[in-house]
């Protein structure tokens, strides 16, 4: 029953013959199709496996690029990802007519922490202001170790008073903790830190909203510190009169 020629067209076999050629054309088709599924299965695998790689390479990208603008020591954002920030905010800012306020901030007697307890114990020192300003801000606000024992918050949407208050929150959160010395209990006393407030002025670019930030900052370092000073209060004029004279 039916045709088999052979691709040379030699003439039609006898009907045993026939029999066992479809049987040998059955099995070879039958061979055929188990190696297709099993190169089919490798490709699948090998695609399965090369998502996964993309996957697994685009997760190491992320960790690589957040890695990049983390501080690892506090876990705030670093210098690079603030200056990254506060263009955007700044420009984001201006085109929508929102207030943005900027907090500066430095721990008061940081060094005289490392010179009389070490650099571990100052270590610790930036991690729990560090923790004190994650407890404190809210979603929307930009937390960053600016420097040092510099640290910076950008309020958006945000007008000095709110940003006064905020401020001094997290002055307090600093103060109400107690440094101790890991390897022996001993209490080592409390950080205070001294902060600076400006807010956006039309006009400004980020480099005006943190020259004033830092001005109010000097203002609080030179007025006793543990304090916030912002660029309405009458000690900013005379830091600011002080340094253009």
């Amino acid at each position: 029953p039916g045709d088999f020629d052979r691709p040379t067209g030699t003439e039609q076999l006898s009907s045993a013959k026939n029999r066992d050629q479809i049987k040998s054309i059955v099995e070879t088709l039958l061979r055929s199709t188990g190696e297709m599924r099993e190169t089919n299965k490798a490709l699948e695998d090998r695609l399965t496996l090369s998502k996964n790689e993309i996957s697994n390479l685009q997760q190491s990208l992320e960790a690589i690029r957040a890695e990049s603008l983390t501080d690892p020591l506090t876990g705030l954002g670093n210098r690079k990802y603030f200056d990254r920030m506060i263009g955007m905010a700044v420009q984001s800012a201006l085109a929508s007519g929102e207030p943005l306020s900027l907090l500066l901030f430095d721990i008061d007697h940081f060094k005289s922490f490392n010179d009389s307890y070490g650099h571990l114990t100052g270590d610790q020192v930036l991690r729990l202001v560090g923790l004190s300003m994650k407890q404190t801000i809210k979603g929307q606000d930009i937390t960053a170790r600016y420097g040092g024992e510099e640290f910076a918050v950008l309020l958006p949407n945000t007008a000095l008073r709110q940003a006064l208050t905020v401020a001094d929150h997290i002055r307090r959160a600093v103060m109400a903790k107690e440094l101790k010395k890991k390897s022996t209990g001993e209490i080592l006393g409390r950080v205070t830190i001294s902060v600076g407030v400006s807010m956006l002025k039309q006009g400004d670019d980020p480099d005006a909203l943190i020259e004033r930030a830092d001005a109010c900052l000097y203002a609080a370092k030179r007025n006793g510190r543990n304090r916030v000073i912002c660029e309405a209060d009458p000690e900013f004029a005379i830091e600011s009169h002080s340094r253009v004279a």
